[in-house]
């Protein structure tokens, strides 16, 4: 099983209050710019437990799920 690894997100918020992700700091503080947003829905995160607004990305070429949850972003990593 996985952990959640809560992270700092940059993010964009537009009139209509849509929320759009545009860079996340690892816990390193290392920092990984989003290249594309490809899907926003409520979900579980089946790997970490808890659930919010998944937002699928692109980062670095790859697929990554971020997660939104009561207010804080947080991310599938490993245990």
């Amino acid at each position: 099983m996985s952990r959640k690894v809560f992270v700092d997100v940059t993010a964009r918020f537009d009139a209509d209050g849509k929320i759009l992700p545009l860079v996340v700091q690892w816990e390193d503080g290392r920092e990984f710019e989003i290249d594309r947003v490809l899907d926003v829905r409520p979900a579980a995160s089946l790997k970490a437990g808890g659930c919010g607004i998944r937002y699928t990305c692109r980062i670095l070429g790859q697929l990554r799920y971020l997660f939104l949850e009561e207010n804080r972003w947080f991310v599938e990593g490993k245990t």
